[in-house]
């Protein structure tokens, strides 16, 4: 268990009933026994919104955040993976000026809110760092870049990136750009570019772990067969389960899985209330800051009222369950972790934000498997990744 732990009543009473479902005092305290490790984490988008805090709790119900230090707390999620992403724009000299950046912007922002909350948090850029952390009572944050598009054509940014702590990086995102295809849109490399197989050999140099969501299926067996080390996917989900080109097909799956590779299964499934309606009361969740105390009482009776006659997701925490059994089916338990996507699209009824995270643990332990099982899956397996990482780029060095 964390140091010092303690759970306040009224940090207990704010947690959303679904957190406490089916969790025993047992459960929770395996629970907290962990190193609990979430791989893609989207919060240092909000780092830069007027008036959000990343120490102060936030509803999910009121502004659809999802990750902070005190529902980390209650969760029992000790770090993870804060991302660096940035949407993909033109493959132009002007388009990699403008992303490389806004990519440093949101680097020094993560930087900036993790040493503002220094006494409850801390960089981590090592596997060892994370076991040091955690018996040291601190969080854990490593960081993450989601899309290598800001590089440009110049592979030596990496480094920079890396001397920022950066110890995961993905080539792509939702368009194909200089280095691979996308999952989400026409092949135009049939995999990786030259220059995306010369990124392959820079990242391995430097000991950050590839990781291969949202590339194309082509790219990802490109991925595994020429890194030196294992891939992971860091939010990414079984395509038998929910057909999207996003999520991967159990062939890929084993083939990762045999090559020690890792994925990280993500809460992301069609959502069947999508409207323009929906979509309205979205935008109006995002300016919750800056609603009056009216507004924000007409926006929760409005979100409530469009509940009632429209489901926001065909899928629930039973089908998120289903999905990672499905995982460790197909890959074993060695092969598969946690990468809900939280505050990046992911969450569903029932794990709506990170308060409920031990129900996973829960219903791990009930299907049957092991405590040490359960922890590979929550941080073992994504720090085994981490270590190889780290030693292959020792060894070259040597």
């Amino acid at each position: 268990m964390r140091p010092g732990l303690v759970f306040s009543l009224p940090l207990l009473l704010a947690v959303p009933a679904s957190a406490h479902e089916a969790v025993s005092p047992l459960d929770r305290l395996i629970h907290e026994q962990m190193i609990v490790l979430d791989t893609h984490l989207d919060t240092p988008m909000l780092f830069e919104r007027p008036g959000w805090k990343f120490d102060e709790w936030h509803e999910y119900a009121w502004d659809q955040t999802q990750v902070d230090l005190p529902r980390m707390a209650a969760g029992g999620l000790d770090g993870g993976f804060f991302v660096v992403y940035t949407p993909q724009g033109e493959l132009t000299p002007e388009g990699y000026a403008s992303a490389r950046e806004a990519a440093l912007l949101r680097a020094m922002a993560i930087q900036r809110v993790m040493a503002a909350n220094s006494d409850e948090i801390a960089l981590a850029t090592t596997a060892a760092d994370a076991e040091r952390l955690h018996e040291a009572g601190k969080r854990i944050a490593y960081q993450s870049i989601e899309n290598s598009y800001p590089l440009g054509e110049d592979l030596s940014l990496l480094e920079t990136f890396y001397k920022f702590g950066v110890r995961m990086a993905g080539p792509v995102h939702s368009k194909n750009n200089q280095f691979a295809d996308s999952t989400t849109d026409t092949p135009r490399w049939n995999g990786l570019s030259p220059l995306g197989k010369e990124w392959v050999k820079e990242m391995n140099r430097l000991g950050i772990v590839i990781d291969g969501s949202h590339s194309s299926d082509a790219a990802l067996e490109q991925l595994i067969e020429l890194s030196a080390t294992p891939v992971i996917l860091s939010h990414s989900g079984p395509r038998a389960l929910y057909d999207h080109s996003r999520n991967i097909p159990d062939d890929l799956m084993r083939k990762l899985a045999a090559s020690g590779g890792v994925m990280q299964v993500n809460s992301l499934f069609l959502g069947a209330g999508d409207s323009d309606e929906r979509s309205a009361i979205e935008d109006r969740q995002e300016r919750w800051l800056e609603l009056t105390p009216a507004e924000r009482r007409q926006l929760v009776a409005d979100k409530a009222a469009l509940d009632a006659r429209q489901r926001s997701n065909e899928a629930d925490f039973d089908m998120y369950m289903k999905s990672l059994l499905h995982s460790i089916e197909v890959m074993g338990v060695d092969h598969v972790g946690l990468g809900a996507d939280w505050d990046g699209g992911g969450g569903l009824p029932g794990i709506e934000d990170i308060t409920a995270l031990p129900r996973i643990t829960a219903h791990l332990r009930e299907a049957g498997y092991s405590d040490a099982d359960i922890e590979k899956i929550w941080s073992g397996n994504v720090l085994r990744l981490l270590r190889q990482a780290e030693e292959h780029a020792q060894r070259m060095k040597q």
